[in-house]
């Protein structure tokens, strides 16, 4: 395997060495900290109390958002 090497600063170096886990290269690292996630990766993750929470949360903060808007709509007409 072909190899490169890197220059970064003494700051990020201490950070990547400190999200190193046992054993770990900071090739694989590096490689775990890049990874593509998809969606639905996360699915399932919630339980249905969760679900409903989050729901009922979004629904409040869209709620909200809508009355900010239109109050914004009002004052610049």
């Amino acid at each position: 395997m072909a190899t490169k090497t890197l220059t970064i600063t003494e700051d990020a170096y201490d950070r990547l060495d400190a999200l190193k886990e046992d054993k770990e290269s900071f090739t694989e690292v590096i490689r775990r900290l890049t990874s593509k996630v998809h969606i639905t990766d996360f699915a399932g993750i919630l339980t249905d109390e969760e679900t409903k929470k989050v729901k009922e949360r979004i629904k409040h903060v869209r709620e909200e958002s809508t009355k900010r808007m239109k109050r914004t709509r009002d004052l610049l007409q």
